[in-house]
């Protein structure tokens, strides 16, 4: 019983957040690629490319009432453990999804956990740089923002289904970390990608687990800087993109 209400709770939540965010907010949202007839069925693995804020949650004003329920019913979702202490953003974060797990930011006991959590139905949404990039361009510690080799773990775990990428525009100009208050009446944009994991696993195959990390970590980070609305310049022609106007979905 106490799942049910949990889950109802998460699903409730999320919804006032979708239109709380269409109410304050305009969306250019676009598909990359070949679409499958059903771009919201058997969606696995989420990946937001281009952390910028803790406000990424308003992203969820795009997505299809149903999407949000999976995220309440199957939702497995990694959440640094400093922010799950902060007072208010940590108890949102909480009900973020069926199942929020706080994890370091090393290869450490929680994120063994994390994978272990892992279950046939989950749908693990994650942001696999792993940290937020800061108005410098670089992350907190002055670094580059690149991808982690969880991700490449996650597609060890998850070996069938559909993963979406999220490619965000970022959200410096509602709220950059450090700021406390977001600016109202902005355009968020994201463009989208719908891959099947195991043609994307094939076509990243390798001999060892250290050639497939290190070949998803490049794969990933070419696909954000061809992809993200907020980067100039040519997509690689590896991924010429066929891009399609989109519709927000009740």
């Amino acid at each position: 019983m106490r799942k049910k209400v949990k889950r109802r709770f998460t699903f409730l939540l999320l919804l006032t957040t979708k239109y709380l965010s269409r109410l304050f907010y305009r969306f250019e949202v676009e598909w990359i690629g070949r679409l499958p007839k059903d771009p919201w069925k058997n969606i696995r693995l989420v990946l937001l490319l281009n952390h910028t804020s803790l406000f990424e949650p308003l992203f969820a004003g795009w997505v299809p009432n149903r999407f949000l329920k999976l995220v309440a019913r199957n939702g497995l979702v990694p959440v640094a453990d400093k922010t799950m202490l902060r007072p208010v953003v940590g108890r949102f974060f909480r009900l973020v999804a069926n199942n929020v797990v706080p994890i370091s930011r090393k290869r450490d006991h929680s994120w063994i956990r994390f994978i272990e959590t892992i279950q046939t139905g989950s749908m693990v949404v994650i942001a696999p740089e792993g940290r937020m990039k800061r108005d410098t361009g670089l992350d907190l510690s002055g670094r580059p923002m690149t991808v982690r080799g969880g991700v490449a773990d996650l597609l060890q775990q998850i070996k069938a289904g559909r993963m979406l990428i999220a490619y965000s525009g970022g959200l410096h100009h509602v709220q950059a970390p450090g700021q406390r208050i977001p600016r109202l009446f902005k355009t968020l944009r994201m463009r989208v990608q719908s891959l099947d994991i195991s043609a994307y696993r094939r076509m990243i195959s390798s001999k060892s687990y250290e050639d497939f990390k290190q070949a998803v970590i490049e794969d990933l980070q070419i696909r954000r800087d061809s992809y993200c609305p907020e980067i100039q310049g040519r997509p690689s022609p590896v991924y010429v993109p066929y891009i399609s106007n989109y519709r927000l979905p009740r």
